[in-house]
Order: structure tokens, then C-alpha cells, then sequence
């Protein structure tokens, strides 16, 4: 039998009240208000604490505060990575982030589904799917990145998109939603 944090991480419908993901919500909500209260200066605190909150992080790793996040675990970040202001991810799957990649202010990354029918909604019933950044990712300040979607390598994202599809490598795209609209060769 599988537990809900196991379907979760699956892409099967799981329970999001199950207690034992709040629990881990509520402990990562205050991570996350710890770090958010670090002073912007003290960069080896910082970066201690965001390498205990993601599950891929190193020295070079770089989180403009605020910084909001679900679980923390299911993030992990490659070589060199930077986020600007605001940076908020919904990690109830997987996201996977390349090296080198640098995010605007306002970025939002969504990997948590809900019905689109009211009833069903109701229930707390959700699923997730996991979100993919190639390296060399360049993603424009208020970009929002929707459940599924996979980014390629050298590709940047104007600011204030919606990606709500897969983007292929050595694309700009921009828009809502989201269209290539240049090729690098």
C-alpha cells in the first residue's frame, strides 16, 4: 500500500490533508521564514540554510530572499544557480533545475494539479507533476512555469510568460501562453 507522499511524488491522485505532509509543509513554511529572515548580508548563513531546505543545492547556490516553497526536498538545483525576489515553487513533484541558470524576480514554478470541477476540488484530492530547466537558463522576471512542463538547455523565457508547455533546447519563448518565438542557432 502506498503512503500519500508516495502517490505524490507517483502523479496519482493523493490526499493533500494527509497529516503527514502537513507536517512536513508546516516545518518547511518556518525553514523557509528562517531563511526569509536572514540578513540579506550574511551570505554563509544563507546559503547553509537553502542547501538544508533544497534537495540539491551547493556553495554557489544563490536565493535572492523572500523565498517560498512547499516541501524544499523535491528542489533540486544545479551548479551556479541564482533566483531573484520572490522565487516560489509548489514542489509537491519533483523540479529539477540545470547549471547555470538564473531567474528573474516574481518567478513561480507549479507542479501541484487540482480538478477543474468544484465538486471534485471539495475532496482535497490533487496530483503533481514534476517540472524540468535544461542548463543555461535564462527565465524573465514573473514568469509562471505550470505542472509538467520541461524547459531545454540555452533557452530563455521573456518575462511575464506562462509556460504551459514544453519548451524545446536553444528557444526564446514568451508569452501567455508561452510561444517559441526565436530559434539560437
Amino acid at each position: 500500500m502506498s503512503t500519500e507522499r508516495e502517490k505524490m511524488l507517483a502523479g496519482e491522485v493523493y490526499d493533500a490533508c494527509d497529516p503527514e505532509l502537513l507536517e512536513d509543509l508546516n516545518r518547511v513554511k518556518v525553514l523557509c521564514q528562517q531563511y526569509n529572515n536572514l540578513l540579506p548580508t550574511d551570505f554563509a548563513a544563507r546559503n547553509k540554510m537553502i542547501r538544508e531546505i533544497l534537495g540539491q543545492a551547493d556553495e554557489d547556490t544563490f536565493i535572492n530572499q523572500p523565498f517560498y516553497c512547499d516541501y524544499g526536498k523535491h528542489i533540486r538545483v544545479g551548479k551556479r544557480f541564482f533566483a531573484n525576489f520572490g522565487f516560489t515553487v509548489l514542489d509537491e513533484a519533483y523540479v529539477t533545475i540545470g547549471d547555470d541558470c538564473f531567474l528573474g524576480p516574481g518567478v513561480h514554478i507549479y507542479c501541484a494539479c487540482h480538478s477543474t470541477d468544484p465538486r471534485e476540488r471539495k475532496t482535497r484530492q490533487e496530483w503533481a507533476k514534476p517540472v524540468t530547466i535544461g542548463n543555461d537558463v535564462w527565465i524573465g522576471g514573473n514568469v509562471t512555469i505550470l505542472p509538467g512542463v520541461t524547459i531545454g538547455d540555452n533557452c530563455t523565457i521573456g518575462a511575464g510568460s506562462v509556460v504551459t508547455h514544453d519548451i524545446p533546447a536553444n528557444s526564446i519563448a514568451a508569452g501567455n501562453p508561452a510561444k517559441i518565438i526565436r530559434t539560437i542557432e
